[in-house]
């Protein structure tokens, strides 16, 4: 977008002041002009018509949930500024309110100017409500004041409004991720029955932990996802390699914020590390990338390359991953991650999408999906708990089940879980890939703007 001269910007005044006059000669009895406060000669780009999308949306969210319909409204993409129109029914003065409720309610907020006309074209005005004036983009001081005696340079202004955007459009969808994330980690725990594994019928062949244990692990974690998701928008112009080496250190305090909430109890080792790829590879790609789980498993692939070569030989031998690996080359998590996750993107995600499609639930579908996984995901606590040969046996056992019925019932459910308790088994490596394959469920089942 090029510069705006003086006179284009008082001939968009103009224009404005004939839709509102316009508007208001059809009814209603409250009208609001969105605009937004941009210093300098550029008044649009795609940044800001970002900013006065995400306005739109809070605006009419807003409306919604006051119960208010829109008679009329109407939108207005131009150089000089983005404008949008509501024309209510409803006190202009209740209006207002709900209206600063937005400008007021987060920082990229003090960038809106959601003006509200009564019937006669009078603006209401915020000492009307009794509410405080406008604070200072720059210094947080009376906003008029600022502006009147030009005290903040043009540069200055610019930078905060370009500072206030890109924040925002960094951590919105970091904090989505990351509600879906543990929204995928608590679907996960909850799916019952799950051979040898907490669930909301018992604790499977775990001693140390219950439901209310994963309970309280998944809060703790919101942090963590986020901030991966983070490490990877900072991180999208460098090697993918390195958003994983920089995941590192935040993994190993979300692991102490897990054994803080547990009192201990390990509950999400595995899931730190595979959801925290995943969080980290959503960072690296456009918000569109998100509901297409070949683009989002091909950047886990990207970010994890060569992981398994890397740290397995040279491991100690002191977890009973690296110990397998020694005894029966076995990669684990590390060689799921580095080959982009084949197991939720080949046969996890797949099964979820057949069971919704012949109307089962997600949790009806996704008990099938853990057994499935099991068979294609070497999974090492299995492996660790029973020993290879059993793990085997696991497999072949599961294998010929899901060919004769893909979707077991619970009361075959109900069985295997049995067995599984009696002989200590826990195919905890296979929960978190049921969970991973919950979480691209998730992100393809929002759209670009829920954010």
């Amino acid at each position: 977008m090029g510069e705006i001269t003086l006179t284009e910007m008082l001939e968009a005044r103009e224009r404005r002041a004939r839709r509102q006059q316009a508007l208001l000669r059809e009814g209603g009895s409250a009208l609001i002009c969105f605009t937004m406060n941009i210093a300098g000669p550029v008044k649009n780009s795609e940044l800001i018509r970002q900013g006065f999308r995400y306005g739109q949306r809070l605006l009419e969210e807003q409306l919604e949930d006051a119960g208010l319909p829109v008679l009329r409204s109407e939108v207005y993409w131009e150089d000089t500024g983005n404008e949008a129109f509501y024309l209510l029914e409803a006190a202009p003065e209740a209006v207002k309110g709900l209206m600063v409720e937005i400008e007021d309610g987060s920082p990229v907020g003090r960038l809106f100017d959601m003006d509200v006309l009564a019937p006669t074209g009078e603006k209401v005005d915020r000492s009307a409500l009794g509410l405080p004036e406008r604070r200072c983009l720059v210094c947080g001081g009376p906003a008029k004041a600022c502006a009147s005696r030009r005290v903040h340079p043009v540069e200055a202004l610019q930078a905060k409004t370009r500072a206030l955007l890109e924040g925002t459009f960094r951590q919105l969808p970091a904090e989505l991720a990351a509600q879906l994330a543990c929204r995928s980690l608590l679907y996960e725990v909850c799916t019952t029955p799950k051979p040898g594994l907490v669930d909301l019928e018992n604790s499977g062949s775990h001693l140390d932990m219950d439901i209310f244990t994963f309970m309280a692990s998944v809060p703790a974690l919101e942090f963590y996802f986020k901030q991966c998701v983070e490490i990877g928008q900072e991180t999208a112009d460098l090697p993918p390699t390195e958003t994983l080496r920089r995941l590192r250190w935040p993994g190993k305090r979300a692991e102490r914020a897990m054994k803080r909430a547990t009192g201990g109890v390990n509950t999400h080792k595995g899931a730190i590390f595979s959801m925290g790829i995943l969080c980290g590879a959503l960072g690296r790609l456009p918000r569109a990338a998100w509901g297409t789980p070949a683009a989002v498993l091909a950047m886990c692939r990207e970010m994890a390359a060569g992981i398994a070569e890397r740290e397995l030989p040279a491991a100690a031998g002191r977890t009973a991953g690296e110990r397998l690996y020694r005894q029966y080359g076995i990669t684990g998590a590390r060689g799921q991650a580095e080959a982009g996750f084949p197991a939720v993107g080949e046969v996890g995600l797949p099964m979820l999408r057949a069971g919704l499609a012949q109307g089962l639930s997600l949790h009806e579908a996704g008990r099938a999906v853990l057994l499935a996984l099991i068979t294609v995901s070497n999974d090492t606590n299995l492996a660790a708990r029973g020993g290879r040969a059993v793990q085997l046996e696991v497999v072949e056992q599961l294998s010929a089940l899901l060919r004769e019925t893909p979707f077991p019932d619970r009361a075959v459910l109900t069985a295997l879980d049995r067995s599984f308790i009696q002989a200590g088994l826990s195919p905890g490596g296979s929960a978190d890939l049921l969970a991973l394959t919950y979480f691209l469920h998730f992100l393809g089942e929002i759209g670009d703007n829920d954010q």
